[in-house]
């Protein structure tokens, strides 16, 4: 049995949508064990333990959330040279573009020596107000429907070796 590993932070709402539609369809696998885990959960020894990983984040001011950093900061050197090769996707709620913090995850993963196994996948809300930036977000049923195609992929490439 492989585990994929979801680690996430949300602030209003979107990711924690679209992580949850990811492992609606991760776990239409039988071979994979999904673990979702916000942020400030996540340790090292899960990294560890885990064969594949989706990494999810509001954009937040043109980054990743400061929880997601605080994720990676804690867990980057324990898992270092212990997870090399292994398959990551990435998520992000954005309200502009949203590149810039799928940059920053792939430039950690670079580090950690994973490998990116299908396009970022990311949301725009084009939230550009303080009101509209700190409002609740609903994410719409065809971004939720990529989220789980996404989701129902890697857990199927993670549990018949394709990665």
């Amino acid at each position: 049995m492989k585990t994929l590993l979801v680690v996430y932070n949300s602030m209003t709402g979107g990711t924690e949508q679209m992580v949850r539609a990811l492992v609606m369809g991760a776990k239409l696998e039988d071979g994979v064990t999904t673990r979702l885990l916000h942020a400030s959960a996540a340790l090292a020894a899960d990294v560890i333990n885990a064969d594949g990983y989706v990494f999810a984040t509001p954009e937040n001011l043109a980054a990743i959330s400061g929880l997601m950093k605080d994720f990676f900061d804690r867990c980057y050197y324990p898992a270092l040279n212990r997870i090399n090769g292994r398959p990551y996707a990435v998520l992000v709620c954005a309200g502009s573009d949203g590149q810039n913090a799928v940059r920053q995850i792939d430039r950690i993963a670079t580090g950690w020596r994973l490998r990116r196994t299908a396009e970022a996948l990311i949301v725009c809300t084009h939230a550009q107000s303080p009101e509209t930036i700190l409002s609740r977000k609903t994410i719409s049923p065809p971004d939720l429907d990529r989220c789980r195609e996404l989701g129902a992929a890697f857990a199927t490439g993670l549990a018949i070796g394709v990665f």
